[in-house]
């Protein structure tokens, strides 16, 4: 495994009033839910935002950051990450309900938590929440949304640090939402988030959350190492039906494979490198295109330094009689 140049000592001495953890040569697998990648050279976590804030304005400008969250749809490389990676873990997690059908969350907190608590005060519109499989910056990041709603539709604000340090807000306006997409820039830190709602009944909302639920543990492979939805839908079309069409369900790469549940999800059973991943994602995107003549693009954030080597394709194949929903 790739050693990087220890920083640590250096940041501490220029950061004498820093409250979080930094940690040199970290690993990286438990950050994603893949369970693969590289090390980290650094790897911070912030207290909370005034010392994220602090760590940010004395950082040199150079230095690479990656910012973590659950880590569901992120795929590290197999060389790791040189610079900081900067972890949002318990300081960036709560979720308080607030007058006006309102839900106040950290960066950190996950999705579901969210959903939850807006169901329990009777805030209906963060039901869909439920259905992304990661934590709210991730979501503010990419106009997160699954069955029927997107974070652009109950969002009031969202605020952040920049790379300079500077604490910024950002309206609903300010975001640039598309789909899975935002155009806010990509070295802004979101920290929290306010999300409004409407009236509802709780128990009416639990249930449907209780669908939601139901409907991914039955379409999706949700109790594996897998990254969420690889590729985002294109116009018009579904990313599974192009990715089924070109037989690619069941397609393997080592100890990495497109489920045969839902072929829009690539799974690790265990062994798969990153390079085995993004390898057998390409390879899935090749034969859409050449089968289709669409480019699928990549949904998953696939960052850090490469590896060389490349699994062998082990085209492993079952055809479904039952359509899937995704």
């Amino acid at each position: 495994m790739l050693m990087f140049p220890d920083l640590v000592p250096e940041l501490k001495s220029a950061m004498p009033e820093l409250r979080g953890k930094l940690e040199a040569n970290a690993p990286t697998a438990p950050l994603s839910w893949f369970r693969t990648g590289g090390p980290a050279q650094v790897l911070f976590t912030p207290a909370d935002e005034n010392d994220l804030a602090y760590f940010l304005q004395r950082l040199d400008r150079a230095v690479p950051v990656l910012v973590v969250g659950l880590g569901s749809n992120l795929l590290i490389r197999d060389g790791g990450w040189e610079g900081v990676i900067i972890r949002l873990g318990k300081g960036f997690a709560d979720v308080t309900v607030e007058p006006g059908l309102r839900v106040r969350a950290g960066a950190g907190a996950p999705d579901v938590k969210v959903a939850r608590a807006a169901a329990e005060a009777g805030i209906a519109g963060l039901s869909f929440l439920r259905g992304i499989p990661g934590a709210i910056g991730g979501a503010l990041r990419m106009n997160g949304g699954a069955y029927g709603g997107e974070v652009k539709d109950c969002l009031v604000y969202a605020n952040a640090v920049t790379r300079m340090g500077e604490t910024i807000t950002f309206q609903n306006k300010d975001m640039g939402f598309t789909y899975r997409h935002s155009s806010v820039p990509d070295d802004v830190i979101f920290t929290e988030a306010l999300f409004e709602g409407r009236p509802g009944n709780p128990d009416e909302i639990l249930a449907e959350m209780n669908a939601i639920t139901e409907a991914r543990s039955s379409t999706q492979p949700v109790n594996t190492r897998t990254g969420g939805s690889t590729f985002k839908n294109p116009p018009g079309k579904k990313a599974w039906e192009l990715v089924d069409a070109a037989g690619c369900r069941g397609l393997r790469i080592g100890d990495a494979q497109v489920s045969e549940m839902h072929c829009n999800f690539l799974i690790n059973h265990g062994s798969a490198s990153a390079a085995d991943i993004e390898g057998l994602g390409e390879e899935v995107r090749r034969r859409v295109r050449e089968m289709t003549g669409v480019e699928l693009e990549w949904e998953i954030k696939r960052v850090g330094l490469a590896s060389a080597s490349r699994g062998k394709v082990d085209p492993v194949f079952r055809q479904s009689d039952a359509p899937l929903n995704g």
